[in-house]
């Protein structure tokens, strides 16, 4: 009975780490094949020196058919560490695959939420209370990311500016900001879709783990809401956020 409690968290952890887990597996199972095939060559190698060759090119007296029924048993290990490994590769990718569209499809739930939410705060108090609504939040997020805390990137001398999805500050301005929200969308037009990272590089700004990972399309261009808030001492800082929701798998769309 008390092997249960155990057996579940090792279950558990097992289930959480099956990636990582069949992965080491692959890279494992790949050498040992390696090696082990080595082996089984050398011993084969030995047997045939041991009956002598009759020429330079060490061409042994015997067909391929023989060969083959001789030397196939020794070969057992390595091709069975080769389905192993094969089928830890195509098992750690096929978890993965599967977690990503879980996630992908969660990230659209949430997205879709947001959206409607955002709508229904409109509809139900008006656009005015909506904005002070917006610049409210802006504030708060300021005050819990102060820019002492975090790395100022100089991009420009105009005024402090604060990236509510990164949570990064940096020098900049109203009309900078347009211009690479104008820009990225005219990229959106040419190209058909362009990434958060291509925002950044607009701005000056260098990209985040994440920027890859998202960006607008035809279908739901780039869109920027701000709001005038003050800095942990009293600087004016000008917040923005994306007012259309940036997007996976941006480059597919339909």
């Amino acid at each position: 009975m008390r092997l249960t409690p155990f057996l579940k968290t090792a279950e558990k952890l097992f289930i959480d780490n099956s990636p990582a887990i069949l992965t080491a597996v692959g890279v494992v199972g790949a050498v040992t094949t390696a090696v082990l095939t080595g082996k089984a060559t050398y011993k084969y190698m030995a047997e045939l020196a041991g009956e002598g060759y009759y020429d330079r090119d060490y061409r042994f007296d015997r067909s391929t058919k023989e060969h083959l029924e001789i030397a196939w048993k020794l070969y057992i290990p390595a091709v069975g560490t080769g389905v192993l490994t094969i089928a830890a590769i195509v098992g750690a990718n096929r978890i993965g695959a599967r977690r990503a569209a879980g996630l992908a499809a969660a990230y659209s739930l949430s997205e879709r939420a947001y959206l409607e939410y955002k709508e229904k705060v409109v509809e139900k108090l008006g656009e005015n209370k909506e904005r002070d609504l917006r610049d409210e939040l802006a504030q708060d997020r300021v005050n819990r990311s102060p820019e002492g805390a975090r790395e100022i990137v100089i991009v420009g001398t105009d005024v402090l500016c604060h990236d509510a999805f990164s949570g990064r500050y940096f020098q900049s301005s109203m009309e900078a900001l347009r211009k690479a929200e104008n820009e990225l969308n005219y990229q959106v037009l040419n190209n058909m879709y362009a990434s958060l990272t291509d925002l950044y590089d607009l701005l000056g700004l260098p990209k985040t783990a994440y920027s890859d990972e998202v960006g607008w399309n035809v279908n739901n261009s780039l869109s920027l809401k701000f709001s005038s808030v003050l800095s942990e001492d009293g600087r004016p800082c000008l917040s923005f956020e994306f007012d259309t929701t940036h997007i996976r798998d941006y480059h597919k769309f339909g």
